[in-house]
């Protein structure tokens, strides 16, 4: 049987992601470049930069997003942040980071998922206070032993050291992110990935398959909606029940 249409689908999705990293990476420069054009001057900037360019953004974009915020580009709308927040059942955390040059389409669109899901967004304030904004390194455990980051850590200024069985965990804050990443990278360990994220005070763990299943379809439509930058929660749901909440949401999607 001729496989084209699945063939273009999977290059289809595949472009997607793409542009969704570039795009997400363009507005996260033009609000860092809002505070000061020059990355030498500019921290918040240089970082933005040195993250584009480790997910492979080319240097046409990034010049692109950064003339956004100087005169070179009068007729670009405003980027801006908002972040939207509320409870899902069992009390587990939600924080939605968008980056948007147009509040009303993505106030609507969040509200939407929402509301499909059940739940309601709530006023500010109402998760945000058990949240705190810090830069997480995420690191292979398969690569790399505890005890061998463990021993790294204690020579950064690295806040926090987490061990799971499906990654190793390192929390700093945005002021040390880059040196500390710097410093990992030097040493030759493998960062699976390394984000600026909304770190919850404790977890609330998920244990039924129903309502894993809901929380994960949702996180799906947030971050398939062009605005969502980032989903911070604090649920957790164990590597197997994922698996198992994973291997039905692919047995029962529909594919051409």
């Amino acid at each position: 049987m001729w496989r084209g249409p699945v063939v273009q689908a999977r290059k289809d999705a595949v472009n997607k992601v793409k542009w969704k990293i570039f795009s997400i990476h363009a507005k996260l420069i033009s609000i860092a470049a809002s505070k000061w054009w020059n990355p030498d001057d500019n921290p918040s900037l240089a970082t933005a930069i040195y993250k584009a360019k480790k997910d492979w953004v080319p240097a046409n974009n990034i010049e692109k997003a950064i003339k956004k915020w100087t005169w070179e580009d009068k007729e670009a709308a405003a980027i801006q942040e908002i972040v939207y927040e509320w409870y899902a059942p069992g009390w587990v955390s939600v924080m939605v980071q968008t980056l948007t040059d147009n509040k009303n389409r993505t106030v609507s669109s969040i509200r939407h998922i929402f509301s499909k899901f059940g739940w309601n967004m709530w006023e500010n304030w109402a998760v945000s206070w058990m949240f705190h904004r810090k830069w997480v390194i995420f690191i292979n455990p398969e690569k790399h032993s505890p005890e061998e980051i463990e021993e790294l850590v204690y020579d950064t200024n690295a806040e926090d050291f987490i061990v799971q069985d499906w990654y190793i965990k390192i929390i700093t804050s945005v002021e040390d992110y880059h040196e500390v990443e710097k410093f990992f990278e030097d040493k030759w360990i493998s960062i699976l990935e390394s984000k600026l994220d909304f770190v919850p005070d404790n977890d609330v763990e998920i244990t039924e398959f129903d309502k894993a299943l809901k929380f994960t379809k949702m996180i799906e439509a947030f971050n398939d909606d062009e605005d969502v930058a980032q989903v911070s929660t604090n649920e957790v749901i164990n590597p197997d029940l994922q698996k198992e909440v994973d291997d039905f949401i692919e047995k029962n999607t529909f594919r051409t």
